[in-house]
């Protein structure tokens, strides 16, 4: 049985994609979909799920700092409910504050900058989101 766990950044415009394996508790970065449609972000989602086949899906749940819930809350979970019921798979929200800020520090780190992060800030963003998954499973090993 697969033991791969797919995460995702959920945005309006774009939706970062992280793959990992429970057994080893590492996360990577896999993609950035973009698409105007719902309909073309799901059939690339679906894709990607008849890949990996993983085993359940992690979505980030961006809050506040105070914890205080804000419309892309709303939206990401909606889309985590839409993900489950489309694919059939269990999906987990993970507290995402500060993600897309470690993202970019991490990207600064090997010299990518500015402009030249939004390619793959998003997928950055869902591997940190995944890593802290990993992280808080007491079977995770680290």
């Amino acid at each position: 049985m697969s033991q791969a766990v797919l995460a995702f950044d959920f945005g309006e415009k774009r939706i970062g994609v992280a793959v990992g394996d429970m057994e080893l508790g590492i996360a990577h970065p896999l993609q950035t979909i973009s698409g105007e449609s719902n309909e073309l972000r799901f059939a690339a989602i679906g894709d990607i799920i008849a890949e990996w086949k993983p085993a359940r899906l992690v979505v980030g749940l961006p809050i506040y700092l105070d914890g205080t819930e804000h419309e892309l809350t709303r939206l990401s979970r909606r889309f985590a409910r839409r993900l489950e019921g489309r694919f059939g798979l269990p999906a987990v929200m993970v507290d995402e504050r500060l993600t897309s800020a470690e993202a970019s520090q991490s990207l600064n780190e090997i010299g990518i900058r500015g402009r030249g992060q939004k390619p793959m800030l998003d997928q950055v963003a869902a591997q940190r989101i995944l890593q802290s998954y990993f992280d808080a499973q007491p079977h995770a090993t680290a």
